[in-house]
């Protein structure tokens, strides 16, 4: 594998049994995503869009097909194993924000270092600079019920940032958020893509959303249909 190839996907296949029926969600898709990429995946609802998102984020696991993250084959990890992987090396950020109500910024933010063997003045001091890193100095003590919608998300990315993963998977990030404030949100993943040059995958059904990232990868039936040049 190249060294500059973060994730390599090699005729991944996903069968899901449903009754006495199977469902083919991906039928065998290969694709390599590079290091310091920003790139949208794309797909109407059934499309296998959501499945690919889940076993690059190692929710899940293929059926078939190999998944290389960082040069390790991941696809054959048990559920512990997925478990580290996810806290260690990918960053998630949901549509629905996904944050711990009553919980202030800084400490929903510190979420995920509760597994390291960071310590608890480490943590914080991590923290905080993710929270600047997306515009949030001064809003660390705000609990999430005293944040804008814009705010929440902000928070979610600074969470997803705060373990330095290999790559962030933003599931329909601006879906809860009005037109401008999506628009606030996609360009805060522009900037930590270009000046941070971490690696972003979008998962979006919004064109105006996936124009931000350098490519599109459409899925159709299980299958990558085509990929489209942005022009980034």
């Amino acid at each position: 594998m190249q060294n500059n190839v973060l994730i390599e996907l090699n005729d991944i296949k996903k069968i899901y049994t449903v009754g006495e029926s199977e469902v083919h969600a991906l039928k065998g898709v290969s694709y390599s995503i590079r290091k310091g990429d920003m790139v949208a995946i794309m797909g109407p609802s059934g499309s296998g869009k959501s499945t690919m998102m889940n076993i690059i984020g190692c929710l899940d696991k293929p059926t078939a097909g190999r998944y290389i993250l960082e040069g390790t084959e991941v696809s054959t990890f048990d559920k512990n194993q997925l478990a580290r992987i996810r806290n260690k090396q990918i960053g998630f950020v949901f549509q629905t924000f996904n944050l711990l109500a009553r919980t202030s910024a800084l400490e929903n933010t510190e979420l995920p270092l509760l597994y390291s063997d960071v310590n608890a003045k480490t943590a914080k001091e991590m923290a905080m600079k993710s929270l600047e890193s997306v515009g949030l100095k001064g809003r660390e003590t705000h609990k999430t019920n005293q944040l804008s919608g814009g705010e929440r998300q902000r928070v979610a990315i600074a969470r997803a940032l705060v373990n330095s993963p290999a790559v962030i998977l933003a599931d329909e990030p601006t879906g809860n958020l009005d037109t401008k404030t999506g628009d606030e949100i996609m360009k805060i993943f522009t900037q930590l893509n270009e000046s941070e040059g971490i690696t972003i995958i979008l998962v979006t059904h919004d064109p105006e959303v996936a124009e931000f990232a350098r490519r599109s990868i459409h899925i159709r039936d299980g299958l990558i249909e085509r990929i489209e040049e942005n022009g980034r």
